[in-house]
């Protein structure tokens, strides 16, 4: 009763901040916090397993809870004298839009246009899988999805809804386009082969990954072993449902 309680009270202000145009006590736009950090918010464009942009995401915009971003502008300062820049796919992510990924999973549709983020899998299977959940981290604010990209920053070719991009599990090259270092897999590539620690990839990939892994764990960031893309900082607070709008 309590936990139901505490969920309610929690949706009440995510509206109440919402029309009021701020953002909730304790969260930031990760811009206010350090600007150099790259964004690439694929929910709130077409390039994702969806296919379109989820709801929620009114401006592509990274959000997060004030200490992981400034958990992150740490990271970021690290990789600088590596020549390297952390680039951010997901942030925040509000309660409907995490709705809507399992609306979509569940709706009994085959998933070809967004195949390539799925080659092998069936898209029902994907929430056994363990690759959507019907509740995210990412709704609390202290999850986030990111890579690598190298300085200076090379332009990423401008993204074709109507393109034939090759599937996630092959050569960058083939990829839908994308300006970060190769991790042997694109982002939300739901396939074993975006597990960690998996050995089917070329070394530089793994080295790729493994540079990533390390600067953020030594700002105390924890990996999900099934992508190589997504962290989390702290304990989790209430999931929240605030859209994401322009800063």
């Amino acid at each position: 009763m309590r936990l139901l309680v505490v969920s309610l009270f929690a949706l009440v202000l995510s509206v109440a901040h919402a029309q009021s145009g701020e953002l909730p006590t304790g969260f930031v736009y990760l811009r206010d916090i350090d600007a150099s950090i790259a964004q690439d918010m694929r929910y709130a464009a077409d390039d994702n397993f969806v296919g379109h942009p989820l709801p929620g995401y009114d401006a592509a915009e990274c959000v997060l809870r004030r200490d992981v971003a400034q958990a992150l502008a740490k990271v970021q300062a690290d990789l600088a004298k590596q020549k390297f820049s952390l680039k951010v796919y997901d942030c925040y992510r509000p309660r409907r839009a995490v709705a809507a990924m399992a609306r979509w999973a569940n709706d009994g549709a085959g998933g070809e246009p967004t195949k390539r983020f799925f080659p092998a899998l069936d898209k029902r299977t994907l929430f056994a899988q363990g690759y959507i959940a019907s509740q995210s981290a990412h709704s609390t604010g202290n999850a986030i999805d990111l890579t690598l990209v190298a300085l200076p920053q090379a332009p990423p070719a401008r993204y074709d809804k109507a393109a034939h991009y090759g599937p996630c599990t092959g050569p960058a090259a083939q990829r839908a386009p994308d300006n970060s270092l190769d991790m042997g897999t694109g982002f939300d590539c739901f396939d074993p082969k975006s597990h960690t620690a998996n050995s089917a990839i070329q070394p530089e990939q793994t080295r790729a990954r493994a540079t990533l892994g390390a600067a953020m764990r030594k700002h105390g960031f924890k990996n999900y072993f099934r992508e190589w893309w997504h962290f989390t900082y702290g304990a989790p607070g209430p999931a929240q449902d605030f859209p994401i709008t322009r800063r």
